[in-house]
């Protein structure tokens, strides 16, 4: 699909989104404007805009994101759909007849914050009572919070696995309760949520000892990115629970500089391409899957493409694998919101 006008939902007030169209829909999937058409298991949606500290961080690096990830994603891997991948065994979707829609952009105001901010929950809202995984493109780290809004429940209907180099558990900055550093904390309090298994910390963020200590109160399972290089990523998926869909969260400082520098806090130590590739793996093939957002990818702070090299393998093996595992078994536990 061609870019164009801006695709508005049919609805008006609190809520009401705008999508813009992917000039190119992320490797292969059929480009869709109306969300009451989608019927693809998988859903792509670009949210450049979060809740940011300051306006002159409406429009970071990472709202070009979306965009810029698409347009090298495809560059690379725009005609692999149907090609053998030997991580798959198989092409993308092999043989399940399962497919993946590209929905485009949340339409953002910086002028209207929270109205931006309820249109893309709105949208991603829109796509989990389609039945289909949200596959979210940020947009700064407080985009999470935003995703993990639209599978608002009055019960436990997802677990979350955050990827990150820090655990943002902060009650608030500057009396910004949304930012990029709370989006876990936040999670942590909706009644939707179950398990938070949270991996990568290493150095230090915006924690404090008491904000460590908070997070551990509240049940959260703190897998520091050194365990996981001593202990594998087996120490990861053994303290992950299967009673619930996983909503993975990857900030992109999660990962080694070396196959992601293209992040606002890069930090050496973060998980190695062959630990991200086994982690996503065993979410895609062992856990029900409920969607996935990446943000703090910054495409200005890349080198050579490599960040979008890296996050599109990643997505490739998550998406094929859950894809698998979706068309192969009736899951014992469905995203139902209320």
């Amino acid at each position: 699909m061609g870019s164009g006008s801006p695709a508005e939902r049919s609805t008006a007030g609190p809520g009401a989104f705008e999508l813009h169209p992917a000039a190119s829909p992320l490797l292969g999937a059929d480009g869709l404007r109306d969300l009451d058409d989608l019927r693809a298991a998988f859903a792509v949606i670009g949210v450049p805009y979060g809740s940011p500290y300051r306006m002159e961080n409406v429009h970071s690096g990472a709202a070009d994101a979306p965009r810029v990830f698409r347009e090298r994603a495809n560059a690379r891997f725009g005609s692999h759909s149907d090609r053998w991948d030997f991580d798959l065994g198989g092409t993308l979707f092999g043989e399940t007849g399962l497919g993946m829609a590209d929905v485009g952009d949340v339409v953002g105001n910086p002028r209207d914050l929270p109205g931006t901010a309820a249109a893309a929950t709105e949208a991603m809202r829109a796509i989990v009572d389609g039945g289909a995984a949200p596959i979210v493109l940020g947009g700064d780290d407080s985009v999470p919070i935003l995703c993990a809004r639209a599978f608002a429940a009055e019960r436990p209907v997802i677990n979350v696995l955050q990827i990150d180099a820090h655990i943002d558990f902060r009650d608030e900055v500057d009396g910004i309760r949304d930012g990029y550093s709370s989006p876990v904390r936040r999670m942590s309090e909706m009644p939707w949520v179950g398990q938070i298994v949270q991996v990568g910390a290493r150095g230090t963020g915006s924690a404090r000892p008491e904000d460590v200590t908070a997070a551990l109160a509240a049940g959260n399972v703190i897998v520091p990115a050194e365990q996981v290089h001593s202990q594998g990523i087996g120490t990861v998926t053994a303290a992950m629970r299967d009673d619930l869909p996983w909503f993975v969260t990857l900030d992109v400082d999660g990962l080694d500089p070396t196959i992601a520098p293209g992040t606002s806090c890069p930090l050496p130590g973060g998980l190695d391409f062959r630990q991200a590739n086994a982690l996503f793996t065993a979410v895609g093939r062992d856990f029900d899957f409920a969607g996935i957002d990446i943000v703090e990818h910054f495409p200005g702070l890349d080198v050579g493409g490599t960040t979008s090299l890296t996050l599109t393998r990643l997505l490739v093996v998550l998406i094929g694998h859950a894809a698998r595992r979706r068309a192969t078994r009736v899951p014992e536990h469905v995203v139902a919101v209320a």
